[in-house]
């Protein structure tokens, strides 16, 4: 079987899903593996390290998906007029596509990889289970996100992390304030307290308290009844109350004064980013300090943030709103994503036949298996039944 690893072409990709490490692995399969010429630059993987790990190289998408069994992505191919080529349409029949396909933003794909006879995994389905966790790439990529937000606020705050004494005065430690204490959110609590700074963090979620604390960070938070049942069965935080929401506007106004930097990390699966940091908390914080918004991608948790930009408010906050932060951090989260994708296909696979065995009945299998067969079969994307008149 053919395994095929197109170069990633949306707008500021940089990861590339194998690295000559999972190659080697992949080429233990059985497999063949094609990587198209360049898919590495962006992780700093040269052609010539594919080539030595036992990869063929391509020249051209073209000739990446040829006779193609499965296909390796980050991002979801390009379809018509997403760019200038159009990727979807040269991936064979049948073929397997695994990887990020980002469905939550765009359910339609489901039906194109139906019509295209794809069969398509999107691994940010992946349920949040035991035995998934070396398969997540959600949590593989947060976690990176986590810390080089961390790292960009400390180049853009114009003082120090750390207290530092020294013998000409003391200078104080920045507070730093994480919102959402998921993955991204505890790695940049850890990452804030490595480089000394005094951390503070929020989550609606009744274990966070305890992980937050855990981590030598201060928990603020709204503590109700409501947040005992605020996390879904596979770990992800609830759509809130209104009455939550205005209680916890009132906390997080008279928190966020006193804060010189914001990690926003606060998501919901599939809905828009929760808006926590209103305009007038923006015009309360001194000038210099930094909000560094994860959650851009999915509108912001602040309301001044503009995806993909650095903004600079009146009195003098920076927001930077980039988006696709794994992406800042290329090498890291392409060995990491690389290596997730290799766990999923070789739980998957028949050592017998030498093929991948999808079987609809397990768990994970279900919760990531989009389409099959020329059909949509993910219950969450498939086409509702007409109701009867």
């Amino acid at each position: 079987m053919r395994l095929a690893v197109p170069k990633e072409r949306r707008p500021g990709e940089a990861r590339v899903a194998a690295t000559p490490e999972t190659v080697k692995k992949l080429r233990g399969l059985g497999l063949t593996i094609v990587v198209e010429s360049g898919a590495g630059a962006g992780a700093a993987i040269p052609d010539a390290e594919y080539l030595a790990a036992g990869a063929e190289l391509a020249p051209d998408p073209a000739t990446t998906f040829a006779d193609a069994n499965i296909v390796f992505c980050v991002q979801a191919p390009l379809g018509p007029g997403e760019g200038e080529i159009d990727q979807l349409s040269l991936i064979p029949r049948g073929a397997l596509l695994i990887g990020g396909l980002n469905i939550w933003s765009d359910p339609k794909r489901a039906e194109a990889y139906a019509q295209r006879g794809i069969d398509a995994c999107a691994m940010e389905l992946l349920p949040r289970i035991t035995r998934a966790q070396s398969m997540d790439i959600l949590s593989s990529q947060a976690n990176l996100a986590g810390y080089r937000a961390v790292i960009e606020a400390a180049m853009e705050y114009p003082r120090a992390f750390p207290m530092m004494m020294t013998a000409a005065g003391t200078v104080a430690p920045a507070a730093v304030f994480v919102i959402g204490a998921g993955v991204a959110g505890l790695q940049a609590i850890a990452t804030a307290r490595r480089l000394g700074a005094k951390v503070s963090a929020t989550d609606v979620r009744p274990a966070a308290k305890e992980e937050i604390k855990s981590l030598g960070a201060t928990f603020v938070g709204v503590e109700t009844e409501e947040t005992k049942q605020a996390q879904t069965a596979g770990g992800y935080a609830k759509e809130m109350s209104e009455d939550f929401k205005r209680r916890q506007a009132e906390l997080m106004a008279e928190t966020v004064k006193k804060q010189d930097v914001i990690i926003c990390t606060a998501l919901t699966m599939g809905r828009a980013a929760p808006k926590i940091i209103t305009a007038e908390m923006v015009a309360s914080m001194k000038p210099g300090s930094v909000i560094v918004d994860i959650a851009a991608d999915a509108g912001g948790n602040c309301v001044l943030t503009r995806p993909g930009e650095r903004v600079v408010t009146e009195n003098g906050v920076s927001i930077l709103g980039w988006r696709n932060w794994p992406a800042r951090i290329p090498v890291a989260a392409s060995a990491l994503y690389a290596r997730n994708l290799l766990t999923f296909l070789t739980a998957f696979w028949d050592k017998e036949a030498k093929a991948p065995k999808l079987d609809a009945n397990d768990e994970i299998v279900r919760g990531v298996l989009l389409t099959r067969g020329g059909a949509v079969v993910h219950p969450q994307f498939a086409p509702k039944p007409a109701e009867a008149a």
